[in-house]
């Protein structure tokens, strides 16, 4: 089973990137609004390889957002690519995944990462495994859907997210208001 070439997996949100100064970062992926400015924290990391992908965190399109594309979940694939070529199958570095909040465009991205570097893993092993990387991890359906197709899962992957929404609710159940509040609420209906 091939794994993602880093040791360090991490996700987080834009007040949390701070924290993750001093823990030997190498390889970043940030998912920010289109207009949000680049995060000041990156000034003070040590010397990283970064990618930077700009789109709403919806599923729905709402005017004047720009909703995720799969082109910018091939990106995701791209990046992936990139650090398993840049570190030859070495398990050195710290990859980090950040988005606004570090629940949804960022999950999405590193469940779409390691399902690439993981291809025979379940699904379900997937999800497990992200929510031990962010327990609150809601990741958007969109982007997850678009990966799905993008890695042959065939809509395993999907079907596995369902399952996944469903615990989120059951261990986080403010999660349904939330959810719908950001019109979201298909999400909360999709879960098993």
């Amino acid at each position: 089973m091939q794994r993602i070439p880093i040791q360090m997996l991490t996700i987080c949100g834009i007040a949390e990137l701070p924290d993750q100064r001093d823990r030997s970062v190498t390889h970043v992926l940030s998912i920010l609004d289109p207009n949000h400015p680049d995060p000041e924290a990156f000034e003070a990391y040590d010397r990283h390889r970064r990618t930077i992908l700009r789109f709403h965190d919806i599923i729905n399109p709402i005017p004047g957002m720009i909703l995720p594309t799969p082109q910018d979940v091939e990106a995701i694939l791209r990046f992936g690519d990139d650090v398993a070529e840049e570190e030859g199958g070495r398990v050195e570095g710290h990859l980090l995944v950040h988005c606004h909040m570090g629940i949804s465009r960022s999950t999405a991205a590193m469940l779409t990462l390691m399902a690439q570097a993981n291809p025979d893993e379940s699904e379900d092993r997937l999800f497990e495994r992200l929510a031990e990387i962010r327990p609150q991890a809601w990741p958007n359906s969109l982007m997850v859907d678009f990966a799905d197709d993008l890695l042959s899962r065939h809509g395993r992957l999907t079907d596995a997210l369902r399952r996944h929404y469903g615990r989120q609710i059951r261990r986080m159940p403010n999660y349904v208001q939330v959810m719908h509040d950001l019109g979201r609420g298909r999400e909360v209906e999709m879960a098993a």
